[in-house]
């Protein structure tokens, strides 16, 4: 497997405008779009998986959680590949199996298969987002790294959108299965134009693949006082996230809403909130520096949440898009500074960051599904509202 190089000077990493620059930019922004697609395609149509298969909602959301699970789990072993066999083939393989296998996925037979599928569908995925980070970190120059990890998270916030808005709305015209397997397909596409558009690693050495050394740089980071505290910011800020995501569908399909399934699928187009603050935050964070950024990205979120609470739809859409702009815009900014204070061994802390990122997709994500079975919304917007209290202090609190 090939790709091609790039033409800038072999011994200067990419800076903002160059040819190298955008090439690398627009792969890594391909590459999330075929990653969160595959990842959060079924997430807008988890009351129609509920409907046919006859399941709970908290059942129907293990379509997500398991997937974010088993990505979680296969984060560090995805990492610690990259480290033997080179960033871009690992990313090039997981970005391109993890389509093709969406592509099955919509005709299986019982919720058992499906789930099943989408647990091995996560750990395919975990190449991209195991690597990325520490791929843009060594190949481009640290004083354009902010906008370029920017520009990756607005990919996968685009991905994200793409993938619940192709199904949601389609399946107003087709069977849940087409809506599903129109996605996949999308994705496929974004995935073979990262696979011809990634410039080959320049800055990056093969490394042999020790467990014990593996596990101590692991331990390492997790001792640095300035990294664990962006390692939990991850897990309660994503499962709060997803928990979110996962049953604001179900609320507005009910009374006293009562949309549409496409009306309902059009609320993910909250997702180019994200995509907009987590290039600009990238930005800022370069300019004014992380912190700052950083507590405004989570107070945003609090903000957005709360306006979710009352049963008015202006409200509620206005919440949704504070709370999604301030949560890629923290994402974009933490990932970042992950990449930036691990200057050694950053695939092994890009991995740990995502690893809580992930875990925190899929337990917070699964409670969350008991908590709305047993509350509604409005403990799911306590129990959201308690998380990221939680990593707002853990902001105020950071060092520099």
């Amino acid at each position: 497997m090939t790709t091609r190089t790039t033409t800038s000077a072999p011994n200067i990493r990419h800076t903002l405008g160059s040819p190298g620059y955008r090439r690398a930019t627009t792969a890594l922004f391909a590459a999330g779009m075929t990653t969160f697609m595959a990842l959060y395609y079924v997430q807008a149509l988890l009351p129609q998986l509920s409907d046919h298969f006859g399941v709970s909602p908290a059942t129907s959301a293990l379509a997500v959680s398991l997937t974010t699970g088993f990505l979680a789990i296969a984060i560090i072993p995805a990492s610690v590949l990259s480290e033997r066999y080179g960033r871009v083939r690992v990313m090039v393989v997981s970005a391109l199996a993890a389509s093709i296998i969406g592509i099955v996925l919509p005709w299986s037979p019982s919720i058992e298969v499906l789930l099943a599928g989408r647990a091995l569908q996560g750990v395919l995925c975990a190449g991209v987002p195991a690597v990325a980070m520490a791929y843009l970190a060594e190949e481009v120059d640290g004083a354009s790294l902010g906008t370029a990890m920017g520009r990756y998270v607005a990919g996968t916030t685009i991905g994200g959108l793409t993938g619940r808005l192709v199904p949601g709305v389609a399946a107003d015209l087709v069977s849940w299965q087409w809506a599903l397997e129109a996605a996949c397909l999308v994705s496929l596409g974004f995935a073979l134009v990262f696979w011809r558009t990634v410039p080959a690693s320049r800055f990056f050495s093969p490394q042999r693949v020790a467990p014990r050394i593996t596990a101590r740089n692991l331990m390492n980071h997790l001792r640095d006082p300035g990294l664990l505290p962006l390692f939990v910011l991850a897990f309660v800020l994503m499962g709060g996230f997803v928990t979110v995501y996962n049953f604001i569908g179900y609320r507005l399909l009910r009374h006293p809403f009562d949309l549409s399934e496409a009306t309902v699928a059009a609320v993910f187009l909250m997702y180019l909130a994200g995509t907009f603050s987590s290039t600009f935050a990238g930005r800022l964070a370069d300019r004014r520096g992380r912190r700052q950024v950083l507590i405004s990205a989570v107070a945003t979120m609090l903000v957005g949440l709360a306006l979710t609470v009352p049963d008015h739809l202006a409200l509620v859409l206005v919440g949704m898009l504070l709370f999604t702009g301030g949560f890629f815009a923290a994402h974009s900014v933490a990932s970042g500074w992950v990449s930036a204070r691990a200057t050694d061994h950053r695939a092994e802390a890009s991995s740990l960051y995502l690893f809580h990122y992930y875990l925190g997709s899929s337990v917070v994500g699964a409670l969350g599904g008991l908590v709305f079975s047993a509350f509604g919304w409005t403990g799911v917007a306590t129990y959201v509202g308690v998380l990221v209290v939680v990593g707002l202090t853990l902001t105020v609190l950071s060092r520099r």
